[in-house]
């Protein structure tokens, strides 16, 4: 039993085990307004000279796999971080441009600085938590997601921000809709069952982690939307050093670091790099280092059932809420608990 596992038994953990819920609630509030139709009818005939994906913090993770799934529609859109973007890349606020911006609260600095630069120029897209927000008021268009209040870290409002951003996906590039909010339903329970054996997945991690000093989240395509987020997490729920990069980055440099304090949590991912990752995952080890799959052909807690490819990206940061939890318990700590920073960045 884990010395301080009672710790980790709060606001956090509640949220987390929300998310199924939230999930839930999230789908049913999906709706195709006017605003949104007119947007998708000229992206498809060819209106936007650029796309551009932007968001801050999760958020802006969450968007890797919609950039993924645009280039493979045949679009080139730009990932842009929102603060980047404002300062260096005023000339992209074109009227010939589409801007899909992400915020869980609506209103970060960068957000609202995007609305004043962008004074209505660029067509804006809007995928927020919160109705009453100023992205939500001056969006052309406005994905809400369900997913209710949140303590702290970001945990539902990720994942329903990437079950809102697949579905614009599928709105923008015509996609059968009927068929995708099936195939969502059928998903959805996964998160739960994964979510069901929360304590046993804490106990297995806490036992796994012993003794590390760093930990590096590696993976290639949609997974890096879990590796840039999960290492985001980790260090604001845990104050744990963590290190999100592809697993292609990771051979060159860090892979020198390997040892029995630092742990390497690799994503198996897509079928078309899976092997590469395995490889990655057999060197690490025949090296001395300390390393887990997470994956469909992992070992408990990092193994996740099969599911549709768009799916994964919300099944893949289920273990790292996991290691959040772990390492909380082993610290000592309330995971989640913020002492410097707040829930909206509202500074630059």
């Amino acid at each position: 039993m884990l010395a301080e596992f009672s710790v980790i038994e709060g606001a956090y953990l509640r949220d987390i085990l929300d998310q199924p819920q939230a999930l839930q609630n999230t789908l049913a509030s999906l709706e195709l307004s006017t605003a949104l139709r007119s947007i998708a009818g000229k992206f498809r005939d060819g209106g936007f000279r650029t796309v551009v994906l932007t968001g801050m913090g999760s958020s802006f993770h969450a968007l890797h796999p919609t950039h993924l799934a645009l280039v493979d529609q045949g679009f080139a859109p730009m990932t842009l971080e929102t603060g980047e973007l404002v300062h260096y890349m005023k000339p992209l606020f074109d009227p010939k441009t589409l801007i899909v911006a992400v915020s869980q609260s609506g209103q970060s600095a960068e957000i609202v600085r995007l609305l004043e630069v962008n004074q209505q120029r660029a067509t804006v897209i809007g995928v927020t938590n919160t109705p009453d927000s100023q992205l939500a008021k001056w969006a052309e268009a406005v994905v809400l997601t369900r997913a209710g209040s949140e303590s702290s870290v970001s945990c539902k409002t990720y994942v329903t921000a990437l079950m809102a951003l697949e579905w614009l996906v599928a709105i923008l590039c015509s996609r059968d809709r009927p068929t995708f909010r099936e195939d969502i339903k059928r998903a959805c329970p996964l998160v739960d069952a994964y979510l069901a054996g929360w304590k046993s997945h804490v106990q297995r991690f806490a036992e796994l982690l012993s003794g590390i000093e760093n930990l590096f989240l590696v993976g290639r395509g949609a997974s890096l939307a879990a590796v840039g987020c999960g290492a985001l997490i980790i260090k604001e729920s845990d104050h744990f050093p963590a290190e999100g990069m592809s697993s292609a980055c990771f051979r060159h440099g860090p892979f020198e670091m390997l040892s029995k304090k630092n742990f390497v949590l690799v994503f198996a991912g897509d079928e078309q790099t899976r092997d590469l990752n395995l490889r990655l995952l057999d060197d690490i080890r025949q090296q001395g280092g300390r390393a887990e799959l997470i994956g469909e052909q992992a070992s408990p807690p990092c193994n996740l059932p099969p599911s549709p490819k768009w799916f994964r990206p919300i099944l893949e940061i289920l273990p790292v809420q996991m290691v959040t939890l772990a390492l909380a318990a082993q610290l000592g700590r309330e995971p989640g608990r913020f002492e410097l920073a707040s829930k909206i960045t509202t500074r630059e």
